[in-house]
């Protein structure tokens, strides 16, 4: 029923606005212009757009429009990929006519006039490809945009399809995804090519990244040493799974600094970690979450309160 009141919703209004989180991933990107794609495709007459703050690295994969804030008048706003207002780039998601929310991380926080939050979906963008199933009898329409976007979404998100959250379905849906015309492999390369600076802080990564008898582990990329590297905070982004890889690994975080607060990336093989992630700022799905400190020392106590995770999980 929700995915119906959607489509009624996009079908009634003539300018619809697409937001998403800061800091955009594949996943948020992919549903939130493969989700203006299809309106775009099935109503050419609709003005569509999608905003939020430009991400450089993933440039070839999507860009953003530039409107101003009349255009809000009036018109239907959809946020993608957002768990809780904070989040939300582009603060003017409030300026318009209806509020709406497609979102597959848990709801915590269920902002908007129609909340749609389904936490069994790999992705975003796996929920957008189900809303033109919804509606496809009705009208709705795809091409080769849609499909490269929800496609590299659906990618980005389950890491290659190789997180526990990847599904039958999302096979499925991959697989009639894959019938379109778009580079897949300029896809590949795109999402997951590094530069030289990334991969020599990845050495350092695996050279100074500690663990603990439980199976946890830790890392700390303070200012002075991304500097030292020539990376950005965002850019770290890219070096998240390489701890993953170590066999004796249950569970691990990134601590990078920045000038005011110290991000946290928090990824799992098998330990819960979400509320662990929401006791610090943060929140996320069971096995991958972020949250951010304030000092070096709470820091220290998030890294013991994920220690105790692992020996729970250890001796569960």
């Amino acid at each position: 029923m929700t995915k119906q009141q959607i489509i009624d919703e996009i079908k009634s209004y003539e300018t619809i606005i697409i937001h998403r989180h800061v800091r955009p991933d594949p996943d948020a990107l992919g549903s939130q212009c493969g989700l203006k794609a299809m309106i775009e495709y099935t109503f050419p007459h609709k003005k569509v757009y999608v905003v939020g703050e430009e991400e450089p690295s993933l440039r070839f994969f999507a860009q953003m429009d530039t409107i101003t804030d009349d255009v809000y008048e009036g018109a239907l706003v959809i946020v993608c990929d957002t768990a809780n207002t904070e989040r939300i780039s582009d603060k003017r998601y409030t300026k318009g006519d209806l509020l709406i929310k497609i979102d597959h991380h848990p709801n915590n926080e269920p902002y908007g006039d129609i909340v749609w939050v389904d936490t069994h979906a790999s992705s975003t963008s796996e929920m957008i490809y189900e809303l033109f199933e919804a509606g496809k009898l009705n009208g709705l329409q795809i091409n080769d945009s849609f499909a490269r976007f929800i496609y590299g979404g659906i990618v980005g998100d389950t890491g290659r399809f190789l997180f526990p959250s990847t599904t039958n379905k999302t096979f499925h849906y991959a697989a009639e995804l894959i019938k379109f015309d778009f580079n897949r492999q300029e896809l590949y390369d795109g999402l997951y090519k590094i530069d030289l600076p990334i991969a020599r802080l990845r050495g350092y990564v695996l050279q100074h990244f500690s663990i603990d008898e439980s199976g946890a582990c830790s890392i700390r990329l303070t200012e002075e040493t991304l500097a030292e590297y020539g990376v950005t905070s965002t850019d770290t982004g890219k070096l998240v799974g390489t701890i993953g890889d170590v066999e004796s690994v249950k569970a691990w975080v990134f601590f990078i600094e920045e000038a005011d607060i110290i991000r946290v990336r928090l990824r799992s093989k098998g330990p819960v970690i979400n509320a662990l992630a929401a006791k610090y700022n943060g929140g996320g799905h069971p096995l991958a979450s972020g949250a951010s400190v304030h000092s070096w020392e709470e820091a220290d106590q998030l890294t013991e309160d994920l220690i105790e995770i692992c020996q729970t999980y250890v001796d569960a």
